[in-house]
């Protein structure tokens, strides 16, 4: 019978984004906006880009390593690759195939999940859930997005939000009163018509979306997400702190969704918490999807924002539409 294991945590993170640099100055010169159109409505003054001819996966696997050698194992002792991301190279092999390839995790199993930007937080809970089991004893989770491919760049309204990167975690088991105390993940796929990006079937509704006939980008009803996402990251963050009996003055730090300042200020102000509480770096990332929880996380452990002990909610919406949230007890 397998061991199962009660606390389980992320011993190791990473993360990258790419060496290319798209600013606010860089848009002027590409569509009908500004520098302070953009940061008004977005907070965002710069993104990193993804070097053409480069595959998406090579960011996840350089995030890993950096996950697995702060996590002290080898990568044969990985037992699962889960890899979140909505903008992978290939529909199949999948993109985890080809992290578990290019890291030689050869004992892993390997698949993607799609929650879009909620991805990272469907895969802490999954992978806790496998590792929690006794199934696994180590899983990586690696979200990594090269949404700047599935991008229009004529559509003003969406080609100033989006970046590339890659951020990773592995997931073992923790000392006692540390690691993920519990996680809550939600969907609506009514709503699911507010956020798209078709594949290999695209009906002639979401083709009239795009007026520019680049019908396989990424697509969004900007205020009715915007009004969504306010609303819903205060209700996960509520939701998750409930369930796990603890008070909100206990949360050291809250790790958003980095989509946009406003949502993420918003947010805070609905939780009449000090935006110092709120990890944002949105103005030099931008939104990359499912990676942006871990590259905000990562960075704010690296600058040493985040300390051992701290309780820490990640939070996330997106397309499905999807939602979650994690209580943490950081334990490196």
């Amino acid at each position: 019978m397998n061991k199962t294991v009660e606390n389980v945590g992320i011993i190791g993170m990473g993360s990258f984004l790419p060496a290319g640099i798209l600013t606010n100055e860089d848009l002027e010169k590409m569509v009908d906006t500004s520098d302070e159109w953009i940061t008004k409505r977005t907070g965002i003054k710069s993104r990193s880009i993804l070097e053409e001819g480069v595959p998406a996966y090579t960011m996840g696997v350089e995030a890993a390593k950096k996950a697995i050698i702060m996590a002290k194992i080898n990568p044969e002792e990985i037992g699962m690759v889960i890899a979140a991301t909505d903008s992978p190279d290939f529909l199949v092999p999948s993109t985890a195939c080809f992290l578990q390839k290019e890291l030689g995790a050869v004992n892993a199993a390997a698949f993607d999940l799609n929650a879009a930007c909620t991805g990272f937080i469907y895969s802490l809970s999954v992978a806790q859930n496998f590792i929690k089991s006794g199934q696994y004893k180590y899983v990586l989770v690696v979200s990594v997005e090269a949404l700047s491919r599935v991008t229009d760049w004529k559509d003003r309204n969406t080609c100033v939000l989006f970046g590339d990167g890659a951020g990773a975690a592995v997931l073992g088991e923790v000392e006692e009163g540390y690691g993920i105390k519990g996680t809550y993940l939600g969907a609506d796929g009514e709503l699911g018509k507010h956020i798209t990006l078709p594949s290999a079937y695209i009906p002639e509704d979401e083709k009239a979306k795009r007026l520019n006939g680049e019908f396989r980008t990424l697509w969004m009803n900007g205020p009715e997400v915007f009004k969504f996402a306010v609303k819903v990251m205060e209700s996960a963050v509520l939701r998750i702190a409930e369930e796990t009996s603890t008070s909100m003055d206990d949360i050291d730090y809250i790790v958003p969704h980095q989509a946009n300042s406003r949502i993420i200020d918003g947010a805070a102000k609905r939780l009449k918490i000090s935006s110092d509480r709120m990890i944002n770096i949105v103005a030099e990332t931008g939104n990359i999807s499912s990676a942006c929880i871990p590259i905000a996380l990562c960075k704010a452990y690296e600058e040493g924002t985040i300390k051992k002990g701290n309780n820490l909610i990640l939070v996330g919406f997106g397309g499905g539409l999807t939602w979650g949230s994690a209580l943490i007890k950081w334990g490196i």
